[in-house]
């Protein structure tokens, strides 16, 4: 069976809000917001988790990653949906540009801002 493509993904969201009546309160400033919300349900299955340690540290949180992340994921996609984004255009888009700005040659295993690397790339 193959992958779903973004737009099919997409189009399951929205059919499963159409279903509900909930489009109504999806605008795009509400989508916005819950995207943000459900994004932190997702950081606080992290929350005081040492660098070293086990991630996420509390074992009965493990199973919570895929749901919290699913609800990001349509969140994205009923916001995208709405603010007429294409996502996958956009983020081409964005990859091409974070390319010109984070040439692998010169960034490479750094985790500096495109304007803090030293002119000559050492």
């Amino acid at each position: 069976m193959s992958q779903p493509t973004l737009e099919e993904l997409q189009a399951e969201v929205v059919a499963f809000a159409e279903e509900r009546d909930w489009a109504q309160f999806h605008s795009p400033r509400n989508l916005a917001m819950a995207l943000n919300v459900e994004a932190g349900e997702l950081l606080e299955l992290y929350l005081w988790c040492a660098d070293d340690g086990p991630q996420p540290m509390v074992d009965s949180r493990r199973s919570r990653v895929a749901d919290e992340a699913a609800d990001v994921l349509m969140c994205l996609l009923n916001f995208c949906e709405r603010a007429d984004v294409d996502l996958a255009a956009a983020l081409r888009l964005k990859l091409a540009a974070a390319a010109q700005k984070y040439p692998a040659d010169k960034v490479r295993g750094r985790a500096l801002k495109y304007d803090e690397y030293p002119a000559d790339g050492a």
